[in-house]
């Protein structure tokens, strides 16, 4: 039997390939989906059925695409928001041979109504399940998000204990492959291990030790999440079936001269933020390659054209790749080199790093003029905050920017300066003037205070 993991970094999806006698399937596939064909006919197997946990918020799935490649029949859970147009439905007990490989489907609504997870079996393991795709049901050290049917949280959330009642009682011994690592935007305790059985969760992952029904929902009900304009389009894509992905993950080459006639609706500086704060082109907001995934999605909407600058061509290809998996792949080309356009005597702007005492000095003057603000998300400002300080959500500045005072002085923190600098990109792309980022933030203040 094989059973390899691929990880798309940035958005810490994984997906899967398993094969056995000649046959294979994939589970929840991205949209650039090559990469399962060429690890199939490495290994002289045929894709023959393509299975997806659930209708995805976060990224578009290459279901869809993969299909058309391979002849592959997609199979999908019950009760969608709508109908799966490229899909099968899979319910309750349907059982599904790859070679030696036995995949029977459980129903497991929670996450999302259509959630399934699929239990595999191997005729050389006669003892019980060796495995099972618990989608985004069930992490490594934490459970799936039950925020999508805001009007039923108490119902959704009761869904969710059911289901992962379900699922451990698959046994100790089987192996859980969940839909996301650390780092995905689909749950907030999620371990860094991407490793885990049933046995070891259930004595270790919080939300698994909580038995009582009730308990468990009101601890969900009371977690706090965000979710990105492009989840919207994300759940469109993934009903509808969304267009192959580009075969080339390279922006076209873009001159100065150029970026500056491209008419793009967003300049995307994806370099580190001391590189942009130190320079960068006017207008450019700040989208780190490897913060893309989390926030590209907050700022960027639909059919919004984007040119991309970098410092090498890696960069480029990365925050390509990361805008195409989500959808946002208008790209119409990308710069490398900011310091040769500063030579070349293009205007540049920087945004000011502080540090603990400069913030420390301006909030002992209590100025008039000036606002310290914690973009962080809310759980994180409810476990310790700085006084004096006010808040808004890094992502929500994409419409609350309005709410603020552009001729004021602000200056952004976060828990290490990266979000802040995201946010501070974005104000100044929005016209303020008066911007600086507390180098360090949350974690040099609380260090500072001993």
């Amino acid at each position: 039997m094989l059973l390899e993991k691929i990880k798309t970094p940035g958005l810490s999806h994984l997906s899967y390939l398993i094969g056995s006698q000649g046959k294979a399937a994939v589970i929840d596939p991205r949209r650039d989906c090559e990469i399962y064909l060429e690890r199939a006919r490495a290994e002289g197997l045929e894709i023959t059925h393509i299975f997806e946990t659930h209708r995805n918020e976060d990224l578009i799935t290459g279901s869809p695409v993969l299909a058309k490649m391979t002849g592959a029949r997609v199979l999908h859970g019950p009760n969608p928001a709508d109908e799966v147009v490229f899909a099968d439905t899979a319910r309750e007990g349907d059982v599904f041979e790859i070679g030696k490989i036995r995949v029977e489907v459980l129903e497991t609504p929670g996450h999302t109504d259509d959630h399934l997870a699929f239990v595999f079996h191997d005729d050389d393991y006669p003892e019980g399940p060796v495995g099972v795709f618990t989608g985004d049901a069930l992490f490594v050290g934490d459970v799936g998000r039950t925020d999508f049917y805001p009007e039923r949280a108490r119902e959704v959330a009761g869904l969710l204990y059911d289901s992962l009642q379900k699922i451990c009682a698959l046994g100790d011994q089987t192996i859980i492959y969940p839909a996301h690592g650390a780092g995905s935007v689909c749950g907030s305790e999620m371990a860094d291990r991407e490793f885990s059985t049933i046995g070891h969760e259930r004595r270790n992952n919080p939300r698994l030790r909580i038995a009582d029904r009730d308990e468990f929902i009101k601890a969900k009900v009371e977690e706090h999440h965000y979710q990105p304009p492009y989840f919207r389009l994300m759940e469109r894509l993934n009903l509808e079936g969304a267009n192959a992905a580009p075969r080339v993950m390279r922006p076209k080459h873009l001159g100065l001269d150029d970026l500056g006639e491209s008419g793009a609706d967003h300049l995307v500086d994806v370099r580190e933020p001391l590189a942009y704060a130190a320079g960068h082109m006017q207008g450019a907001v700040c989208l780190p390659v490897g913060m893309i995934p989390a926030f590209a999605g907050w700022f960027i909407s639909e059919g919004d054209t984007i040119a991309l600058i970098a410092s090498e061509e890696d960069e480029l290809a990365q925050a390509m790749a990361h805008l195409v998996r989500i959808g946002l792949d208008n790209i119409v080309g990308g710069y490398v080199g900011v310091i040769p356009a500063a030579a070349q005597g293009k205007a540049m702007q920087s945004i000011a790093m502080i540090d603990t005492e400069e913030v420390a000095r301006r909030l002992a003057e209590d100025s008039e003029d000036w606002t310290l603000l914690d973009v962080r998300a809310l759980d994180e400002r409810q476990q310790g905050s700085i006084d004096e300080s006010e808040h808004v959500y890094v992502g929500e500045l994409n419409t609350r920017w309005k709410e603020l005072d552009r001729d004021r002085h602000y200056t952004l923190m976060c828990a290490s300066g990266m979000r802040a600098s995201v946010a501070a990109g974005w104000l100044a792309s929005q016209g303020f003037k008066h911007l600086d980022v507390y180098l360090g933030s949350m974690g040099a203040w609380t260090n500072a205070q001993g």
